[in-house]
């Protein structure tokens, strides 16, 4: 079945989203300890990229990178969630869904520190 909300065009579905994407937003902010934990680090990298940066570029790659950290972790815990509303049972396919996302994650982090350094040193 299809979502009664595809439908939906113009501005009503740019409201709609982005109504969708701020509860989103929301909920990882309250219930995900590391989103939080993400999100502050953020609030302090992303100020000192603009700082730190000497060029638009190394400013977008440096900012860039911390707010990817943040996009993979929210789609992290959209995977965690959907696979908890599926069943909370220990399943092998569970453990690997997981367990990829969180490498995800960890990938992402690499990815920062390797950045930041390339950029700054």
């Amino acid at each position: 079945m299809e979502s009664p909300h595809k439908g939906k065009t113009g501005l009503r579905r740019l409201i709609n989203a982005t109504g969708y994407s701020l509860s989103g937003f929301a909920a990882a902010a309250r219930y995900e300890d590391a989103f939080r934990q993400e999100l502050i680090l953020a609030a302090i990298m992303v100020p000192l990229g603009l700082w730190l940066g000497h060029s638009g570029v190394e400013r977008a790659l440096l900012i860039g990178s911390v707010l990817l950290v943040l996009v993979v972790e929210l789609l992290n815990s959209a995977i965690e969630a959907t696979v908890d509303r599926v069943s909370l049972d220990d399943h092998s396919l569970a453990k690997r869904a997981k367990d990829i996302g969180s490498a995800a994650v960890m990938l992402a982090l690499v990815n920062v520190a390797a950045v930041w350094l390339l950029v700054l040193l």
